[in-house]
């Protein structure tokens, strides 16, 4: 991959991996932090690529494991009211709380599939999981969020 294809791909997927790093860590400099590393280990990793047109699950990958290295390394917890406010807020802010109380096992499928427009295969690619699993953890967020929504 060349130097000017990798800063293309980068700026093309900015916006993408700050949303995925925000709804990871829910803490501002933390998600800073974590995309400078993210980017300069994909430079890094780059000829590990093996083609370019799985450029972006590739990329959400290395932000995925960035993100959980630095909860691991912290293993503090963020209250809701520190959380920023997400690049595109949900319209309810009743399903903002409820988006909020899912595990990230949960909550990220749906990010990258419906916030990120990533297709099943993408964000199964992307998590490392079959995408059976994707589409598993999907309806389960759905259940929850409906059974959390009803209950309000």
């Amino acid at each position: 991959m060349t130097k000017e294809a990798f800063i293309e791909g980068i700026e093309a997927h900015a916006d993408t991996m700050y949303r995925v790093a925000i709804s990871i860590l829910r803490n501002e400099e933390d998600c800073r932090d974590a995309l400078q590393d993210a980017v300069l280990r994909a430079w890094e990793k780059r000829e590990t690529l093996k083609n370019e047109s799985s450029f972006r699950p590739w990329l959400t990958r290395i932000v995925i494991n960035n993100c959980n290295t630095m909860l691991r390394a912290r293993r503090r917890l963020v209250a809701l009211d520190e959380v920023p406010e997400p690049s595109v807020p949900p319209p309810d802010p009743v399903l903002k709380v409820a988006l909020h109380t899912l595990p990230a096992g949960l909550r990220l499928p749906l990010v990258l599939v419906y916030s990120e427009g990533m297709s099943y295969a993408e964000a199964a690619q992307a998590m490392r999981i079959p995408i059976s699993a994707v589409r598993g953890r999907i309806y389960r967020a759905k259940q929850q969020l409906r059974k959390e929504l009803r209950e309000e």
